[in-house]
């Protein structure tokens, strides 16, 4: 167990760390669209690696930063700005990447240590205390000298076979996790892919047209227009405002005595994810007062009124918000606007992904106000205008979309039990203070 193992330091089981390039040496007329990609702190907030959001280098321009180059089985850590950040450089990307000025990297000697059990030991409670003992506060958050300070972390090592063992179960979770995550970007692409289709690019009504033989059930086939009118919109699809059709409830505002340990709990600006889709850790207990009205049932709609990211990523889209187990009642916060169908002419799953268009992101966008924090106009849900189809066919989208929406949810649910197991058995694992034989056995149930 644990007692048995090695204490060994950072220093003894890397054969190289290093910083990051001087801000001089990577300025923005150095990115190209292709190439080498590099390492930032986006890169390290999903998960082992998050391939997304990459600015390139030339590989001339790479080669001029050698020290700072990375490659597949690396360990990247930010030193400057947000602290804790670990990740691990895949082999399935890049054969290289290079690390910006706020990360450093370290190369383990892999005859000693395997990469991944150093990563996960990292990402242990135990590890990150490590990893944060020397830092400063002052302006940017950062750890004071950096490179000295990661050599000189003590962490228990087995024996390299069960090293191996105890990264695979994790890895066994975090691939699991990934998996369900692909699967739902995929269900929703499919789900969303429909909507343009059907409502926005009007493919069924333009086959009509060219004389083209149907590509739906003769049953759903039937509902779309023979024609488009002189406004290039379906024959009898009344051009309406969101307004008409719905009700918007602004949420509440709240003080932070009133965030306090009970069975209710806000939905906030942190419910939402980049980009649109909910996120069941943005909740944030409250004791406070509320309205009727503004409780949110799962399943609801809610809109983002404020946001914080410096691409809007956030203000005006549409998150469908779930049940969870650690709350009775869920209260919309001012940062959210409740969208509810005042009939069954628009429902729920066609109006969130009537939110994710790029019609309805353009016209909030256009309604916004502020610089540092963003703020939606009072009007700008219920003024969106669209072509409004026929309550059948938006049934018909329905029958799809909502059986999708539930295995997305499904997934996620999942998604976070395995999560949930996964950081109580990371302190265990890493600590020896559980049986690799035992832990593979709660992990294999979990996926049975």
């Amino acid at each position: 167990m644990g007692s048995e193992w090695q204490q060994v330091s950072i220093e003894s089981i890397a054969t190289r760390i290093a910083m990051g390039p001087f801000g001089s040496d990577i300025k923005t007329d150095n990115f190209v669209n292709t190439g080498v990609p590099v390492i930032r702190g986006g890169n390290l907030t999903s998960g082992r690696f998050n391939p997304n959001g990459f600015v390139f280098l030339t590989d001339a321009k790479a080669d001029s930063l050698m020290n700072a180059n990375a490659f597949p089985g690396d360990l990247i850590f930010t030193h400057r700005g947000t602290l804790g950040q670990v990740g691990i450089v895949p082999a399935w990307f890049s054969p290289r990447y290079v690390v910006s000025q706020s990360q450093m990297k370290m190369t383990c000697d892999i005859t000693k240590a395997d990469p991944n059990f150093v990563y996960y030991f990292f990402k242990s409670p135990l590890g990150q205390q490590a990893l944060l003992a020397n830092t400063s506060q002052t302006g940017v958050p950062a750890i004071s000298r950096p490179v000295t300070s990661l050599k000189a972390i003590h962490l228990g090592l087995p024996r390299l076979d069960e090293q191996r063992a105890i990264a695979h179960i994790l890895g066994t979770l975090d691939d699991k996790i990934e998996l369900n995550r692909r699967m739902n970007a995929t269900l929703e692409d499919m789900a969303r892919a429909l909507f343009k289709d059907w409502f926005v690019d009007f493919g069924p009504v333009r086959a009509k047209m060219d004389g083209r033989a149907p590509y739906l059930p003769e049953e759903i086939w039937q509902l779309f227009p023979d024609w488009l009118n002189e406004e290039g919109k379906p024959d009898g699809w009344d051009v309406t405002s969101l307004g008409a059709l719905t009700e918007t409830i602004k949420g509440r505002s709240y003080k932070s005595a009133e965030l306090v340990e009970s069975d209710t709990a806000l939905v906030t600006l942190k419910s939402f994810a980049r980009g649109g889709g909910y996120r069941p850790d943005g909740l944030k207990s409250f004791a406070g007062t509320y309205k009727p009205e503004q409780i949110v049932t799962p399943g609801e709609l809610v809109i983002a009124c404020t946001d914080v990211t410096q691409a809007a990523e956030i203000i005006g889209r549409p998150a469908i918000v779930r049940g969870t187990d650690g709350f009775r009642r869920l209260v919309a916060s001012l940062d959210t606007l409740i969208l509810r169908p005042r009939n069954s002419s628009v429902t729920r799953a066609f109006l969130y992904f009537l939110g994710g268009t790029e019609a309805f992101v353009a016209h909030t966008y256009a309604h916004t106000t502020g610089t540092t924090v963003l703020h939606l106009a009072k009007d700008a849900v219920p003024s969106f205008t669209f072509s409004r189809p026929s309550a059948p066919l938006v049934q018909q989208f329905d029958a799809v979309a909502n059986p999708v929406l539930t295995l997305i949810q499904s997934f996620d649910e999942e998604s976070r039990t395995l999560s949930q197991l996964r950081d109580t058995l990371l302190p265990k694992l890493i600590s020896g203070e559980i049986r690799v034989s035992d832990a593979r056995a709660m992990v294999e149930e979990a996926l049975a």
